[in-house]
């Protein structure tokens, strides 16, 4: 079987980004003034910094209208639950998005009593209750950027999904349980495997078309996937020790070069073993990630337009 075909997913958001910039340009002469997508950055966890520069970045190359709320990791759970109401509240402020990781400071329920928070209708990340009922429901509204960027990425490049069994490797709030139900409501059949799952490889070697989203580099290898599968890699990872890129791509790779030239490199939950195995697999980086923001743009727009429509 030939090396599996390269999912672009930076290609597929550019697309998507195209068509969105007149979309904005034409919202902004209707109404008089920009889509409004504010970020609430709390702490300075180097990841979520990268982050919010390119999605600040952008937002403003789309024609959005970005602001950054940069808040220190001593912001009180109070003083960041006054800033939310402010912003449901403003009238020029149509998306809010609240960046992962929040500090440990503020405790781990504290993520959830944010996203219940939000005004549904400004919530683009897709996580207020009703948006998420209103995806289990078959109507969605906002839904959660990453695995609507999935579906993006596997309707774009031709990948059938009627009919085929899709396997999920994970089964989080974010990711694993909202592309499951994506996922069936393009009707495909779906399983959703997670850390206590029996005879995992059994059941992701059964998959057509298989989603990686648990957190852990190269975890899924080539005696786990079928023949000929998709593989769409949604995990994301750092490694920062030599021998763990050594181990994972070979002596001698482009990705040890990288290491050597930059002291870390980014990967995936799938091992590059699979590409020998899969028909087509997305790439990390260059594969989800691009996505991701673009539907978070896509949102934006979208919660704007249904907002003014409203008004």
């Amino acid at each position: 079987m030939p090396p599996a075909r390269r999912l672009d997913g930076i290609a597929t958001a550019a697309a998507i980004r195209a068509e969105l910039t007149p979309a904005v340009a034409a919202f902004a002469a209707r109404w008089g003034r920009s889509p409004g997508l504010h970020i609430v950055l709390v702490g300075d966890d180097p990841g979520s910094q990268i982050y919010v520069r390119g999605k600040e970045k952008a937002g403003a190359e789309a024609g959005l209208r970005v602001t950054v709320h940069r808040l220190a990791a001593t912001t009180t759970g109070a003083a960041l639950l006054s800033l939310v109401a402010q912003l449901n509240a403003d009238p020029a402020c149509d998306g809010i998005l609240v960046q992962s990781p929040l500090p440990a400071s503020l405790g781990p329920a504290f993520e959830q009593q944010i996203n219940d928070a939000l005004d549904p209708l400004k919530d683009v990340d897709g996580f207020h209750p009703t948006n998420v009922g209103r995806l289990a429901q078959g109507r969605p509204t906002l839904a959660p950027c990453t695995p609507s960027g999935v579906i993006e990425l596997l309707v774009r490049e031709g990948i059938l999904l009627r009919g085929r069994h899709a396997v999920v490797l994970g089964r989080s709030d974010i990711v694993g349980k909202p592309m499951a139900m994506m996922l069936l409501e393009r009707d495909a059949t779906v399983t959703i495997c997670h850390s206590k799952t029996q005879d995992l490889k059994a059941i992701t070697r059964q998959a057509d078309i298989l989603v990686a989203a648990v957190g852990r580099a190269g975890f899924v290898t080539a005696d786990m996937v079928k023949p000929g599968a998709v593989v769409v890699d949604v995990g994301i990872a750092r490694l920062d020790r030599r021998e763990d890129v050594v181990r994972m791509f070979g002596e001698g790779s482009a990705r040890v070069a990288d290491f050597d030239r930059r002291g870390s490199v980014v990967v995936g939950d799938v091992h590059p073993g699979v590409a020998e195995v899969a028909s087509a697999l997305s790439p990390v980086p260059g594969g989800v990630g691009p996505l991701t923001i673009a539907m978070l743009l896509a949102n934006t727009l979208k919660a704007a337009e249904a907002r003014m429509a409203r008004s």
